[in-house]
């Protein structure tokens, strides 16, 4: 079934959440969300709230409760899964299983979508490897073993394996969550200039809010009472981000465009 739209994701009465023998377990319903290409986005929320929920959901990591998800047009539920990885790339926060892979070769299999079955990497295949490397800064791990990385680094490779994919939407779960400050804002910075210069769809969900403020075309804000997207400038405002988090130490300052410490004097 296809949907006429320019949308590249639209998303309609969606419901995420767990299922089990006994019972459903919502987490957060009615979303609606119409994303153009070329747009970095930031999901925001308290920790716990659904973002990776949602996340998961969007990339077809696990079934929706209720409501339609569209990505290209298409009906997420009858897109193939290899169909699907050549459309959406995805970076998780879970630590990788133990295995003697080189950073090299767990870059390679982002192009495991569009090679043969017996993973032949053409030259075009290696080029396009090589600008992951180079994109993330990467390219002098190339021969280590993935368990030898730091979390920062590993973070940085698994960046590398979504741009070695070279899907127009890129899903990453806390990207940032091991990084420093500089490599967070070289990261965020990186994750902009894909989106705004090779037309990529970049969803973030994050807790670097302040970033998110200044890079974010537009944002995704998850309350426990409703979920609201837009663009980031039209969201501020309006007022929607100090209904973010529930909190007398912070708030949202809109001439500043950040969230800041209510009263010192409570601490």
């Amino acid at each position: 079934m296809k949907q006429t739209s320019k949308h590249i994701i639209k998303v309609s009465n969606l419901s995420i959440g767990y299922t089990s023998k006994k019972n459903v377990s919502t987490i957060a319903s009615n979303l609606n969300i119409n994303l153009s290409s070329g747009n970095m986005v930031c999901l925001l929320g308290k920790n716990g709230i659904g973002k990776s929920t949602l996340l998961r959901t969007l990339t077809k990591v696990q079934p929706a409760l209720s409501g339609e998800i569209f990505i290209n047009n298409i009906k997420l539920e009858v897109l193939a899964n290899n169909e699907l990885a050549k459309i959406v790339s995805l970076v998780l926060t879970e630590r990788l299983p133990d295995s003697s892979l080189t950073v090299f070769e767990l870059v390679a299999l982002g192009r495991q979508p569009f090679t043969n079955w017996i993973g032949y990497l053409t030259n075009e295949d290696m080029e396009i490897i090589q600008s992951a490397f180079e994109k993330t800064n990467t390219k002098h791990l190339m021969n280590s073993k993935c368990y030898e990385l730091s979390d920062g680094q590993l973070q940085k490779v698994l960046i590398a394996r979504a741009l070695a994919q070279n899907t127009p939407i890129i899903v990453l779960d806390e990207p940032t969550a091991h990084l420093d400050l500089h490599h967070t804002i070289n990261t965020f910075s990186l994750l902009k200039n894909l989106a705004s210069e090779f037309n990529k769809t970049i969803i973030i969900s994050t807790h670097e809010a302040n970033l998110a403020m200044q890079l974010a075309d537009e944002l995704w804000l998850m309350s426990p009472s409703k979920f609201i997207s837009g663009k980031t400038d039209d969201l501020i405002a309006e007022n929607e981000l100090n209904q973010l988090f529930d909190s007398k130490l912070i708030s949202f300052n809109k001439t500043l465009k950040q969230f800041t410490i209510t009263d010192s004097k409570l601490f």
